[in-house]
């Protein structure tokens, strides 16, 4: 029985591995073709029977090919529905005689590689997921492993898992290390920084659409597809969009193998047999493929894409102050690392420090095997497995430390015992390596300490247990591992966005995105958010259901606090209804809402209502999303394209019509839409920045017209002597508070700032010339009058005219002392039946 996890499985677009830790080392077990990967592949034969892996793949190229003779999509065969995971995307299977969704698909990947191990049952794993994968997505992933017949899941950001493996092997243990993690669906980067092997992830970034696919879309697109049409008369292929999806399909495989053959050659020739597309063109020919490609042809068809992930990278070492050179090490993880091509622009473009030590293909494997030898499994899934006849032992230790020594406490566990535990246990520590081991010390139902000594790297011991007489007792668990030279795994997890909610802001006059202090990006998991101060928008009367408070919860990248929400990630919407509470709850009360994100963050939400002090605790049951409808798509692009021209973003407005462009091209897929979803919302986001960049100066203009008049007006304030009345002191203290305040906002060109601290000056205003009259109704009073004196019969017009002036100076000056005399004129000044009954 295994005390700690040590499974670690990288469940990838294209390709997955499972990893295991076996005498304190994490080793990648063989698929049954005795590959170290598995392609993430699933097929369904007539039968309904599932094929997994190598036998799919193969399958998918044929019924790819096959599909050419009719150009009919006939295949069962399902890949890159990672894609779609945290959707209700579904996949039709007519061998099967059902639809299935992303995770029934992940599901039969995870139940391959778990059949890979054959001396134990697999109930515990940490799962790796791309460090941008949304909250859906992961929770999509969990359901998918719960499904897999995995009882204890733990989720792992796949770039902390390749730093992971990198840092117990690293010579140098200081210094910042940088994570390009280009897979076969998503890219990640993530920078890691060591302290004598201390790891803390700082900061990440990266696009859940860029990929190996996208190489390989683009070799098809840009090589074989023009080859062929240059060659065959293909423009009734061509001209039909599912037509032609079906000859990209089949030639994939073509483009697929002269992406990796030039990972190590110079040139290529990509060869087709006759046959190998069983249609025939215009002309009545059966196209073939011959064409002989260069790394520098290549080079320009892959570059382009290339280039978004290294720009990725430069924008991340740019918000975090630093350039390539700081840079201690550039690790590449992800089949398309090896290439060539981008290994020459890492180098020309982020640094020379390229570090190709772990192998790219299974270091994230490797390193969530590492990561799960920490990971002390759950008591449900121990006592499950426990085997009672023999001696239970509780052992407890630090499974990362940067010492040569590390301490264990040892006890016995009598009540997960059966049968008679003799009166002395002995035990025993042994090093794998035979070359140590510790003096034999006595134990019992407290704690006893044990120090082993350490070698570099990993270290596996064994437990023997004797009694007083030498005999062997079996003992569980009778191994554990420790890692030497590296340590901070526990804290390595980040927030890869900001957790926020959907917040009312009366300046605005409408909900923007807030994030929820203590759920920042990039801070550590499990962290806690608290949010004091919100106010119900409507009564909430006991058992009634239609009286509902609604809460959104959002992700949103750096610079998302003040932008439209729905230009955000949305993640679930906690509903509070008049069922659950005990008593009413005014319109305007204070709520103070929580939200607790664990290790694989998953949300826990509670609410917490003041005014009957009562605490609504939820768990957030995060619901697939459906994939964008394309009409929707085409309207909100077509919208963004006019924002762009007004704006005069030119910049943007490329994007869209590339977006727009792909959208004709691919968008009938789902993961075509989700990328152009994608793609929109980052649009969108910029040209809500330049809308509200073209809205700033006049803004500012207010901002600082308001910031002058009160400042004009606390100095006549001291000019006419009235500092007895009022703590000048203080007031001078907030004026420097506030100028301060309006010269970082004016800096930052913050929109939301400004408009609150515009209001807050006005106010301050207000309150200040109210505080010097000692009566705000004659100020009000006098302002009425003049804003309304052409409505009054006035006995004498001018002498009217002339004594409003006269008072509205006076309040300018801040002398108001002499407003009521003034009023009290301007009545003797009114018809009878215009004066007021009181003046107040």
């Amino acid at each position: 029985m295994r005390n700690k996890i040590d499974y670690g499985i990288d469940l990838g677009t294209t390709n997955s591995a499972i990893a295991r830790i076996e005498n304190g080392k994490p080793i990648i077990k063989k698929s049954d073709t005795l590959k170290d990967t598995t392609p993430s592949s699933v097929s369904f034969n007539k039968k309904g029977d599932s094929l997994v892996g190598d036998t799919a793949f193969n399958i998918l190229k044929i019924d790819n090919a096959r599909s050419l003779k009719n150009f009919e999509k006939i295949s069962n065969t399902f890949i890159e529905f990672k894609r779609t995971m945290g959707t209700t995307h579904t996949y039709e299977s007519s061998n099967a005689g059902k639809t299935l969704s992303s995770e029934d698909l992940s599901a039969e990947v995870l139940k391959k590689l778990k059949s890979y191990i054959i001396d134990e049952n697999v109930d515990s794993v940490v799962i790796t997921v791309p460090a941008k994968f949304l909250n859906p997505q992961k929770d999509a992933t969990l359901k998918a492993a719960k499904m897999a017949g995995f009882k204890h899941v733990e989720l792992l950001q796949e770039p902390v898992a390749a730093a992971t493996a990198y840092g117990l092997a690293a010579k140098n243990k200081d210094g910042y290390w940088l994570v390009f993690d280009f897979g076969g669906g998503t890219f990640d980067a993530a920078l890691v920084k060591s302290e004598e092997g201390i790891l803390s992830v700082k900061d990440t970034a990266g696009d859940n659409w860029l990929g190996g696919k996208n190489l390989d879309n683009a070799i098809v697109d840009e090589l074989i597809i023009p080859y062929l049409q240059n060659n065959y008369s293909i423009d009734f292929v061509i001209e039909d969009e599912s037509k032609l999806q079906i000859l990209r399909d089949a030639v994939k495989p073509y483009a697929e193998d002269a992406k990796n053959q030039l990972s190590f050659k110079e040139s290529y020739s990509i060869l087709s047999n006759l046959g190998d597309l069983p249609f025939e063109d215009e002309n009545g020919e059966e196209p073939e493929i011959d064409v002989t490609v260069s790394q520098l042809e290549l080079e320009s068809i892959l570059s382009p894409i290339f280039q978004k992930a290294i720009d990725i990278t430069k924008d991340l070492l740019k918000q975090n102050n630093l350039k390539g050179s700081d840079l201690d090490a550039l690790i590449l993880v992800g089949g398309p690392t090896y290439s060539p091509i981008l290994r020459k622009m890492l180098k020309e473009q982020i640094t020379e420090k390229v570090d190709t030590s772990i192998d790219p293909m299974t270091a994230v494997a490797t390193g969530a095997a590492l990561f799960a030898s920490t990971i002390t499994v759950s008591d449900e899934v121990q006592n499950e497995n426990r085997d009672k006849t023999k001696l239970q032992l509780e052992l407890n230790y630090e499974a990362t430390t940067v010492e040569m020594d590390g301490m264990i406490n040892i006890s016995i566990l009598k009540d997960k015992t059966d049968g008679v535990i003799p009166e002395k246990v002995l035990i025993e520590l042994v090093r794998g390596d035979g070359a140590w081991s510790s003096a034999k010390k006595q134990i019992g139902e407290k704690k006893s300490l044990f120090t082993v000594l350490l070698n570099e790297g990993s270290n596996q011991f064994t437990v023997n247990a004797y009694d007083e007489l030498g005999n062997r007792i079996e003992c569980q668990p009778n191994q554990f591992t420790i890692l030497q030279g590296i340590g901070g795994l526990d804290n390595m997890t980040v927030l890869p966005y900001n957790i926020g909610i959907a917040k009312y802001f009366s300046v605005e006059e409408k909900d923007l995105f807030s994030a929820v202090p203590g759920l920042e990006k990039n801070k550590k998991v499990p962290a806690v958010g608290i949010r004091n101060g919100l106010k119900t928008r409507s009564q909430i009367r006991p058992g009634i259901s239609d009286d509902i408070i609604r809460i959104p919860i959002y992700q949103g990248e750096n610079g998302a606090d003040g932008t439209n929400p729905l230009l955000n990630n949305w993640v679930y919407d906690v509903i509070i209804t008049g069922d659950t509470i005990p008593s009413l709850i005014p319109i305007g009360s204070d709520v103070d809402i929580t939200i607790k994100v664990d290790r694989s963050e998953k949300m826990q939400f509670s609410a917490y209502f003041p005014v009957i002090d009562h605490t609504e605790e939820l768990e957030i049951d995060i619901k697939n999303a459906a994939p964008p409808d394309t009409n929707h798509l085409k309207k909100e692009i077509h919208i963004a394209k006019k924002t762009a021209q007004k704006v005069n973003d030119s910049k943007t407005l490329t994007n869209l019509e590339s977006l727009e462009a792909q959208l004709e091209k691919s968008g009938g897929s789902a993961d075509g839409k989700l990328q152009i979803l994608d793609g929109l919302r980052k649009d969108l986001l910029t040209l809500e920045a330049k809308e509200k960049s073209v809205l700033w100066p006049e803004i500012e203009k207010n901002l600082k017209e308001s910031y002058y008049e009160l400042e004009e007006l606390i100095n006549k304030i001291k000019l006419n002597d009235t500092e007895e009345t009022l703590n000048m002191q203080k007031i001078d203290a907030h004026l420097n508070e506030i100028h301060e305040k309006v010269e970082h906002c004016i800096k930052e060109k913050d929109i939301k700032t400004a408009k609150e601290l515009t209001k807050e000056i006005d106010q301050l205003d207000f309150e200040l010339r109210n505080a010097v009259t000692g009566n705000a109704i004659d100020v009000q009073y006098l302002n009425h009058l003049n804003e309304s004196f052409n409505s009054y019969n006035w006995t004498d017009n001018n002498k009217a005219r002339k004594l409003i002036n006269e008072g509205i100076q006076q309040v300018n000056n801040g002398r108001t002392s002499g407003v009521r005399n003034i009023i009290i004129q301007l009545i003797g000044l009114m018809p009878d039946d215009e004066k007021p009954e009181t003046l107040g």
